[in-house]
């Protein structure tokens, strides 16, 4: 790369800029270049680099320092030029085993991009596919949700008047019971005013009030006829129909003198009773039973009834259960045909495939099981990793997968996977290791990585010796 700067019988600037000399003085054997770019043949510089041309092979640079130390460091032997070292120049077959090396890979990858090429015209005909069947979906489950809204609009039509006849069943049966609830007060307070008029004169009195001392409205242990008049609405005496008001005002306090462990309550619970029919139910006259024949026809009808509600239930239900299961798969396509699978969606066939590996680790054998965008998963320790993100380079950032938010380590962090990408004819897990504790990578070849190989003649040039 830094052949550009020694262009023969034109001055040569220092690389780092600090002088410009003569070209006849590169490569004299002295140092002129502070940085010692004036001596990539020689060893004048002690922090300059050597220049190694290596004829038949790649060509490279070693630190000056290396020359003639007695070590061949070049393949070509022209690092040690004068310290006497037996070198052998190797630059040739080095040369001709890295390009059978280049050539193998090179055929492996124009295979494997040819395969790639195969897999993205599949993949656009899968989405195509995918994208149709997730319209018909759509399409069904379109259409079953207005059968089920139908259905739904038929059944409350149908239930519409038994849940009418329930709220007028229900409601005669709270009139009832509040009617029940209001005659048993009513029975309470004569009882308790006959119970309080002493002299019988039909007039509760002050001086009878008091005669009940758990009637005292502040509790204070002494119920005076000051008090007592109050309840009693200011007058000295009330009758029947006076009373009334009074009543309300005590009967939460109020002891029966025949049970005096037992306050009167404020409402006692209705008694056990049948509720009142409404007008849908009302009984026939005894002269207006139907005959045997109607009550047959009847329960006939009845059973025609239920068995048409069984059916629609069930029908209902069966559809409910299909509509399910469509929204399901729509969940499902739509996740698949948004997924990011490459900028051609050359990673779509390895959507929900699993790989296996089974490797020896000390005593111990571990079979990892990698499903490609969903998760890893290690036998024995049961450490499974779940798909997070696409994490290779900015400019190859689908060459590196990350599974996260494992199973937590003992005393340590939740488990991770990274998934390095190779160019490969064959889709399969190559190696597994544990970089860091908990932390593991694994490498995967799949022609879904592989690029367009350049010609291998391109890939190995050798330089002149400067």
């Amino acid at each position: 790369t830094e052949r550009q700067f020694y262009e023969e019988g034109k001055p040569f600037t220092c690389l780092d800029g600090s002088r410009t000399i003569p070209f006849d003085r590169v490569n004299d054997d002295y140092c002129d270049c502070q940085d010692g770019s004036d001596e990539p043949g020689t060893a004048a510089c002690p922090n300059g680099s050597f220049h190694c041309t290596n004829a038949g092979f790649r060509p490279g640079f070693i630190p000056s320092s290396r020359i003639n130390d007695g070590i061949c460091d070049c393949c070509d032997a022209t690092d040690e030029y004068n310290s006497g070292a037996a070198c052998q120049n190797t630059c040739r077959e080095l040369g001709r085993k890295e390009r059978e090396s280049l050539q193998k890979m090179a055929e492996i990858a124009k295979e494997g991009f040819l395969l790639k090429q195969q897999l993205i015209h599949e993949a656009k005909t899968g989405i195509e596919e995918k994208q149709t069947k997730l319209a018909e979906v759509q399409s069904s489950k379109k259409d079953l949700e207005t059968k089920v809204e139908a259905l739904r609009t038929v059944k409350e039509t149908m239930e519409q008047p038994e849940k009418e006849a329930k709220e007028r069943h229900l409601k005669a049966w709270e009139e009832q019971k509040a009617e029940i609830r209001k005659e048993k007060d009513k029975a309470r307070m004569v009882e308790v005013f006959i119970e309080l008029d002493d002299d019988a004169d039909g007039l509760v009195s002050v001086a009878e009030l008091m005669s009940h001392s758990e009637l005292d409205p502040d509790s204070d242990g002494t119920f005076s006829d000051v008090e007592a008049q109050g309840l009693l609405g200011g007058v000295d005496k009330v009758d029947t129909a006076a009373f009334e008001s009074v009543w309300n005002n005590i009967k939460d306090k109020y002891v029966l003198e025949s049970n005096p462990d037992t306050p009167v309550p404020l409402e006692t619970p209705p008694e056990e009773r049948e509720p009142v029919p409404d007008n849908d139910s009302d009984q026939y006259a005894e002269d207006e039973v139907p005959e045997e024949d109607e009550e047959d026809e009847e329960e006939d009808e009845d059973d025609d009834s239920d068995d048409g509600d069984y059916k629609a239930s069930l029908s209902s239900f069966s559809i409910k259960l299909l509509l399910d299961d469509l929204i399901l798969v729509c969940r499902n396509l739509e996740k698949e045909i948004s997924f990011d699978f490459g900028p051609s969606a050359e990673f779509a066939y390895l959507y929900s495939q699993c790989y296996e590996l089974s490797t020896s680790e000390y005593v111990f054998i571990f079979k990892y099981i990698y499903c490609i965008f969903f998760f890893t998963w290690q036998c024995s320790v049961i450490a499974c990793r779940t798909w997070g993100k696409w994490a290779g380079p900015e400019d190859d950032v689908h060459s590196v997968m990350k599974y996260e938010h494992g199973t937590g380590c003992w005393q340590g962090p939740n488990r991770s996977t990274t998934v390095k990408l190779t160019c490969g004819k064959e889709t399969v897990v190559t190696s597994t290791s544990e970089p860091s504790r908990c932390e593991y990578l694994m490498e995967f070849t799949t022609p879904a990585i592989c690029k367009e190989p350049p010609v291998v003649d391109s890939m190995l040039h050798g330089h002149e010796e400067l």
